[in-house]
C-alpha cells in the first residue's frame, strides 16, 4: 500500500507506552528494553498485539534505544530483527482486519551534540545510518523517530534515515513547558526544517498530557502542510504506594485528543502512561463521534528556520545581511586567509543588532578551502547567533558541505535558468529543505526588459517543479543592474518585481547596493530605490543594515504599511540613531576644476553626444583629423580619467564622456575614409570575462575607453574559455590581453587563462581586474597587471603601447 497517501487520507492510531508495561512485567531497572526482543519475545509480542487489537495502525518497534552506542553491531543486529518479527507476528495474531504496519523505532542517542556536547554531527548520522540500515533490510514498513528534544540530532536521523532508506518517515519531538525543545527550537522552525527536509508526518510526543501539548499542537496546524502527529503522555506521573500512576485516565485522554483530530490532527496515539486501554478509548471516541480527516491543505508558506525560530516571507519585507562578504572589503579578505573567524562571527552579530533578520554568508576567496570555510563559518555562526543564514557560493560542493551542517532550514544562494545550475542546485535543496534564490538569468544572459526575467522565472519554477520543489520555496531575484551604466537597471528590475508578484504570486529579493555602484553618496540612491522595491512588491533585500539611510527607509516603509502600530519601531529606531544636520559646504560636492578649454572638450567632459559630434565637424574644415584626436579628444578625455581616479568624477559621468569621445571618433572616421587615409591604431587588445562569469560591465567600460584612446580591441565576451582567449591571442600576436572576472569561483578560471598564456603566448602581457581582484591575487595568479579601475587599464595599456614603439 501507498502509505504516505494513507497517512494524508486517513486518521492514523498509534501505539501507546512500552516502557511502563514492560516494567509491570517484570523489567528492571536499568535493564535495556530492547534485549526483550529476543530473551522476552512472546511479552512483546503480547503487548504489541494488544496495541494492534485496540484499534492501532502502527506499531513502534521495541527499538527505541537500539543503536551502536548501546549494543555491539551483532547484538544490534539480532535486537532489530527480532522486533521487526514480533511486531510482524503481533499484527499476524491480532484481531484487528483493519491496516496494520510495522515502524522502525528510533529515539536520541543520549548525547548532546556539538558545540554544545561531544557527538559530532556526522558521528550522529553515522550513528543512526547503522540502525536504519539494520531495519530496513529487516523488512520494516517506516520508520519513526521520537522523543527528540533537540532540533540538530532530529536532522541527523532524518538526514540518515533519508541516505538510507526509501521508506516513509514520521517524526515527534518532545517539548517543555516553554513550548521549545531543549536547545531553543519553537514548533514552527521545526515544522520548517523537517518538512522541508521531506518528512512524511510532524508533531509532538511525550512531555506532557494533552491538555499541556494542545497550544503546541495548535502552532503546528497553523503552518504545516503535512500530516500532523499527537502523542502525548498520561498526564504527570505520580507514585502511589510505590507505584507510578499518571493523573490522565483513558476517558479523559481520549476526548481531549479527539478534539485535536477534529482540529485537523491526522495521526494519534500515546505515549509515557498510556495502555491499550487509552487507544482503544480513542479510537471508540473518533468512532463514536464520526470525526474524519480534515483534508490537508498546503499552508504555501514561503519559510526558512534556524535552530530557534522560522521566518517567513510574504506580508513582512526581510532583511537580509550582506557584510559576511569577501568582495570590495580588505579586512574580511585578511580574516578569512588568516582563519580569523572570530572577526567573521562579530561581523554576522553586528549586522543581527542592527535588525537584520538573516545573514548572508558568503566566504568565497581563491587562498582559502571554500568547502572547509563556509562549513566552519555556517557551524560557527550558528553557535553564536540565532538567525537564519542564507549559504551563498556558487561551489556546489561548499554549498552541500555547508546545507548539511546547517541547524535548521536554509536559504540557499543560488540557482539561474542555466540547466547545469538548476540541475546541480535542486537536488540539494529537495534534500537538504532549503528555500532557494533563484536569479532571473540564463545561458543568454540578463534579460534587458522584466518580461524576458519573467519567463525565465517560469521556466525556473517548472524546471524545480520536475524535482519536487514547489514555488513556495523558490524567491526571485529579479536582478539589479547598475544604473550608472544601465539607464533603464532600476525601471526594469522594479517591473519585473510587481510582474513576478502579480502573475506568479512568487516571493522576491534584490541585491539592493548593486544599483549605486559607481555613484556618488550611493545611500540615497541605495535606500530610494529600496523605498521604490518595497513598494513594488519586494519581499527580501540583501543590503547593509549598518546604513542609517537603509534602516531608516524600511522603519518608515513598515510604519506606512500599517506593520508597526503606533509607529513604535521607527520611533525607537530614530531616537537611537539620532543624526545631526549636516549642511553640505561647497567643496563637499566636487567638481573637476578643468571643464576643458575648447567648446569639443567640453563636450566631451560634460557629457553631450550630439554636441561632441557637431564639434568635432566644424573643426574637421579646418583641422587634420589626427590633429583633433591629439589636441582634442584625448585631453578631454584625460581630464575625466583624472577626475575619475581623483573621485571628483563618478563612473556615470566617465561613461557619457567616453560616448561623447566616440561621436567625435566616429566623425574623424568618416573624414578619414572620405580622404582614404588611415589613422595610426594602436596596439591590439584582447579582452573578456572569464569561464564560468557572466558578468560583463566593468569588461565593457574597460573596451569602451581603450577604443576612444584608440587601442584596437578585440572583445571576446562572457564567460569565455581560456583556450579561446589563447588562441585568439595567438592569432592576433596580440601584445595585450585583458581578463575580468566579478565571482570569487571564476579567478581559478583566470588563473588557468593566464597559464595557457605563458606558454602559448609568452609575449603577452595580461591585465586582470574586476570586484575580487587586489594586487595580491594578480601577483599570485601570475598577471602583469592588477588595474583596479578601467582608467588604470588605459594607462597601463599606454605605457605598453609606448615601449612596443621604442
Amino acid at each position: 500500500m501507498d502509505i504516505r497517501k494513507y497517512l494524508q487520507e486517513n486518521i492514523v492510531f498509534l501505539d501507546g507506552g512500552m516502557g511502563t508495561l514492560l516494567q509491570a512485567r517484570g523489567l528492571h531497572a536499568g535493564e535495556k528494553p530492547e534485549r526483550w526482543n529476543i530473551t522476552h519475545a512472546e511479552d512483546i509480542i503480547d503487548i504489541q498485539k494488544s496495541y494492534f487489537d485496540a484499534g492501532t495502525n502502527i506499531i513502534n518497534t521495541n527499538t527505541f534505544g537500539a543503536n551502536c552506542l548501546h549494543f555491539e553491531e551483532d547484538e544490534l543486529k539480532d535486537i532489530i530483527n527480532a522486533a521487526i518479527n514480533n511486531a510482524r507476528e503481533a499484527a499476524k495474531r491480532s484481531v484487528n482486519t483493519g491496516v496494520k504496519l510495522v515502524s522502525l523505532d528510533i529515539g536520541p542517542t543520549g548525547k548532546l551534540l556539538k558545540p554544545y556536547g561531544d557527538l559530532d554531527f556526522e558521528e550522529a548520522v553515522g550513528i543512526f545510518a547503522k540502525t536504519v540500515k539494520i531495519g530496513v533490510e529487516a523488512g520494516a514498513d517506516l520508520i519513526t523517530i521520537e522523543t527528540m528534544n533537540d532540533s540538530y540530532e532530529t536532522k541527523a536521523a532524518l538526514l540518515a534515515a533519508k541516505e538510507n532508506s526509501d521508506l516513509p518517515v514520521i517524526v515527534t519531538n518532545a517539548y517543555g513547558e516553554d513550548g521549545k525543545l531543549m536547545t531553543g527550537a519553537n514548533p514552527a522552525a521545526m515544522v520548517a526544517m523537517l518538512e522541508g527536509m521531506g518528512a512524511d508526518a510532524i508533531g509532538v510526543n511525550c512531555s506532557y498530557g494533552p491538555k499541556t501539548l494542545r497550544p503546541i499542537i495548535d502552532e503546528y496546524l497553523k503552518v504545516a502542510s503535512i500530516p500532523v502527529i499527537i502523542k502525548p503522555n498520561a498526564g504527570l506521573p505520580k507514585v502511589i504506594d510505590g507505584k507510578t500512576v499518571y493523573d490522565v485516565l483513558p476517558p479523559e485522554f481520549a476526548e481531549d485528543v479527539a478534539d485535536m483530530i477534529r482540529a485537523g490532527v491526522h495521526v494519534a496515539g500515546g505515549c509515557c502512561g498510556t495502555t491499550p486501554e487509552y487507544i482503544k478509548a480513542l479510537v471508540d471516541k473518533v468512532a463514536k463521534k464520526k470525526l474524519q480527516p480534515v483534508a490537508l491543505s498546503d499552508k504555501g508558506l514561503t519559510v526558512i528556520s534556524s535552530y530557534t525560530h522560522a521566518v517567513t516571507f510574504g506580508n513582512t519585507p526581510r532583511l537580509i545581511g550582506e557584510r559576511i562578504n569577501p568582495t570590495g572589503k580588505k579586512r574580511f579578505k585578511q580574516a578569512l586567509i588568516e582563519d580569523d573567524v572570530d572577526y567573521i562571527l562579530n561581523v554576522g552579530l553586528e549586522e543581527a543588532e542592527k535588525g537584520a533578520h538573516i545573514l548572508d554568508v558568503n566566504v568565497g576567496l581563491p587562498d582559502i578551502d571554500e568547502i572547509l570555510m563556509l562549513k566552519k563559518v555556517t557551524y560557527e555562526l550558528q553557535a553564536v547567533c540565532d538567525l537564519p543564514l542564507q549559504i551563498d557560493t556558487t561551489d556546489v560542493a561548499a554549498m552541500e558541505a555547508a546545507l548539511r551542517i546547517y541547524n535548521g532550514k536554509p536559504l540557499i544562494n543560488s540557482v539561474n535558468g542555466k540547466e547545469e545550475v538548476m540541475e546541480a542546485i535542486f537536488p540539494l535543496a529537495k534534500k537538504y529543505g532549503g528555500a532557494i534564490i533563484a536569479l532571473t538569468l540564463d545561458e543568454a544572459g540578463i534579460p534587458a526588459k522584466a518580461e524576458g526575467r519573467l519567463e525565465i522565472a517560469k521556466k525556473i519554477l517548472k524546471k524545480a517543479a520536475e524535482y519536487g520543489i514547489d514555488k513556495k520555496d523558490i524567491i526571485f531575484d529579479t536582478l539589479v543592474l547598475t544604473l550608472s551604466a544601465e539607464p533603464t537597471a532600476a525601471v526594469e528590475t522594479l517591473k519585473a518585481l510587481r510582474l513576478i508578484r502579480d502573475e506568479l504570486s512568487a516571493c522576491t529579493s534584490l541585491g539592493i547596493s548593486n544599483i549605486s555602484f559607481g555613484l556618488p553618496s550611493r545611500d540615497a540612491i541605495n535606500s530610494t530605490f529600496f523605498a521604490s522595491a518595497l513598494e513594488s512588491g519586494l519581499s527580501a533585500a540583501i543590503m547593509n543594515p549598518n546604513s542609517f539611510e537603509m534602516m531608516k527607509t524600511y522603519r518608515a516603509f513598515m510604519a506606512l504599511l500599517g506593520q508597526d502600530p503606533n509607529c513604535s519601531d521607527y520611533i525607537a529606531y530614530m531616537e537611537e540613531n539620532k543624526q545631526e544636520v549636516v549642511t553640505v559646504s561647497g567643496n563637499a560636492a566636487k567638481t573637476s576644476t578643468n571643464s576643458g578649454s575648447t567648446p569639443l572638450q567640453k563636450a566631451i567632459i560634460k557629457g553631450l553626444k550630439d554636441e561632441a559630434g557637431s564639434c568635432t565637424a566644424e573643426l574637421l574644415k579646418t583641422s587634420a583629423p589626427l590633429e583633433i584626436v591629439t589636441n582634442e579628444v584625448i585631453p578631454a578625455l584625460d581630464i575625466v580619467g583624472k577626475g575619475y581616479e581623483e573621485k571628483t568624477i563618478f563612473l556615470p559621468q566617465l561613461l557619457m564622456a567616453a560616448e561623447s569621445a566616440k561621436s567625435a571618433f566616429e566623425k574623424i572616421k568618416e573624414k578619414m575614409k572620405a580622404e582614404g587615409t588611415k589613422g595610426e591604431a594602436k596596439c591590439k587588445f584582447i579582452i573578456a570575462t572569464v569561464h564560468g562569469d557572466v558578468h560583463d560591465i566593468g569588461k565593457n567600460i574597460v573596451r569602451l575607453l581603450l577604443e576612444n584612446y584608440g587601442f584596437e580591441v578585440t572583445d571576446l565576451g562572457k564567460d569565455v574559455p581560456p583556450e579561446v582567449i589563447v588562441d585568439e591571442a595567438v592569432k592576433q600576436h596580440a601584445p595585450l590581453v585583458g581578463l575580468s572576472a566579478l565571482m570569487t569561483t571564476t579567478v581559478p578560471a583566470m588563473e588557468e587563462t593566464i597559464k595557457q598564456l605563458r606558454v602559448k603566448a609568452p609575449w603577452v602581457k595580461v591585465v586582470v581586474g574586476g570586484a575580487v581582484m587586489n594586487q595580491e591575487y594578480a601577483d599570485k595568479i601570475g598577471a602583469d597587471k592588477y588595474a583596479k579601475d578601467a582608467m588604470e587599464t588605459v594607462r597601463y595599456s599606454e605605457e605598453i603601447e609606448k615601449a612596443l614603439k621604442e
